[in-house]
């Protein structure tokens, strides 16, 4: 198994005990989080640059239940590692039940530390679901 790989399922332990902190450190301080992305109206895609910019994308997660996060393997190759996710969440606001497969896209330094994060989700199934 690569360290990248090591490193991503690091993350995700962490996300499961809301251990932000332990996430951020394992990130790049100047990471590029939702890299090539060309839209800003659903707040959880914001691009944003930096680990301290990072931080307010776990607080925007505040708008759903998590029902389910099951990572289905690990992706490697080169710098790479990808990862198809099945998430069932639940919209606080409206009620409405959200079921993807998303695919996140991590992008290694040479420092072990990712440089550079991308979800591949649904976004008309998010932005359909929160609509009040």
């Amino acid at each position: 198994m690569s360290r990248h790989v090591e490193t991503v399922q690091q993350i995700y332990g962490c996300f499961g005990k809301a251990d932000i902190p332990g996430i951020l450190a394992r990130l790049d301080p100047a990471i590029d989080w939702e890299h090539d992305w060309g839209d800003e109206t659903l707040k959880w895609y914001v691009p944003r640059r930096g680990r301290h910019a990072v931080a307010g994308f776990f607080d925007a997660l505040a708008d759903f239940d998590f029902v389910r996060f099951e990572p289905r393997a690990f992706l490697a190759g080169g710098d790479l590692v990808a990862v198809p996710i099945d998430i069932e969440l639940v919209v606080k606001l409206t009620g409405r039940r959200i079921r993807d497969l998303e695919l996140h896209l991590w992008t290694f330094g040479a420092n072990g530390l990712a440089t550079r994060f991308r979800h591949l989700a649904d976004t008309l199934q998010f932005a359909n679901a929160t609509r009040a």
